[in-house]
């Protein structure tokens, strides 16, 4: 008979690094493109092989990492087909969260959403801190649809827009203009309002990959 009631394991060691990979690679530290060389990292890490072999495996797996034959390990570099591809799958899961938004308490979601507009309009003048604020309010509404499985799809596509924040800060609209457009789709939210709810969010999608591809 299996037993479910038992001590609960501690996370592992591949978790604890890919975890810390995930997060060097979504700001930056490693750079899209760049290499990954084991004695370096298990240095750096101060961790066996074995472990790291099996974290960067999961993030192969997540397809954040490539391996190419007879060069090693890579971070992916987002080419433009990439960029579209990644913010059709943001695009899905969000719109999916908004809609399971809109059949619960949507006031209260739609004010948490537009208190991080306002700390974005407060943070003018610093790029990453608005960046990060971007990454946050995204990652608020979909965990404010409070479906564990529309927040794991959107874990790899949230790393993925971290790389292509970081390639966007100089292009970046005004820190007023991208508060308001985010505090607009809060607003739409707070009332109800699908349609313009939607529509705020695909432009919003639209006008990111616009300037990626474009850049």
């Amino acid at each position: 008979m299996t037993t479910y009631i038992e001590p609960l394991a501690q996370e592992s060691t591949p978790s604890i690094i890919a975890d810390k990979l995930r997060k060097a690679i979504g700001h930056g530290e490693l750079k899209p493109g760049a290499q990954l060389g084991e004695a370096d990292l298990a240095r750096k890490l101060g961790v066996s092989r074995g472990p790291l072999r099996e974290g960067m495996q999961r993030l192969t797996q997540e397809g954040l990492l490539v391996s190419i034959r007879n060069r090693g390990l890579f971070v992916i570099d987002m080419t433009p087909d990439d960029i579209r591809d990644m913010y059709l799958a943001r695009e899905a899961v969000e719109r999916a969260a908004i809609q399971k938004i809109l059949c619960g308490d949507h006031a209260s979601a739609g004010a948490a959403l537009c208190a991080v507009a306002d700390r974005m309009l407060a943070a003018d003048g610093d790029p990453a801190a608005i960046g990060e604020l971007d990454i946050e309010f995204h990652e608020l509404l979909v965990r404010l649809a409070g479906s564990p499985r529309l927040s794991r799809m959107h874990q790899t596509s949230i790393i993925e827009t971290r790389m292509c924040i970081h390639a966007l800060e100089e292009t970046y609209l005004a820190a007023d203009a991208r508060a308001i457009e985010h505090n607009n789709l809060g607003e739409a939210i707070r009332d109800g309002d699908a349609e313009r709810a939607e529509r705020l969010l695909i432009a919003h999608m639209d006008d990111a990959i616009e300037r990626l591809v474009n850049r």
